[in-house]
């Protein structure tokens, strides 16, 4: 499956490689537009050949795909190990040497408010 769109795909960008180089070596000396031409053809070839290569046939079972951490079980435990929003805003992002020093800055900025009141 992913084979057979890989082949098509270096196919038709061999194709462009193959127009571009014989448009300017060989068609120019003959007919400057017919080489403008197969330039202009091979031009579109790229687009075309990244949508095949990106598309998905009727084999691909795209419905069923894991996501990036491995599927329901891994996100479902995911979500039970991030710590919930209150408890951040709290202070405690779970480094030790990090969360000492947001202290250190808190500290500071509650002795610059006692100072101006």
């Amino acid at each position: 499956m992913y084979a057979r769109r890989r082949h098509w795909y270096f196919a038709m960008m061999g194709t462009c490689v193959v127009l571009f180089v014989l448009a300017w070596s060989v068609v120019r000396l003959w007919s400057v537009q017919a080489a403008i031409g197969m330039c202009l053809f091979a031009m579109v070839i790229p687009p075309v050949a990244a949508i095949v290569a990106n598309r998905k046939g009727p084999e691909d079972r795209w419905w069923d795909e894991k996501g990036p951490r491995g599927g329901k079980e891994a996100d479902r435990k995911a979500d039970e190990a991030a710590p919930e929003p209150d408890k951040r805003m709290r202070g405690g992002c779970g480094d030790p040497q990090s969360d000492a020093w947001w202290a250190e800055l808190d500290e500071g900025n509650r002795n610059r408010k006692r100072h101006r009141d």
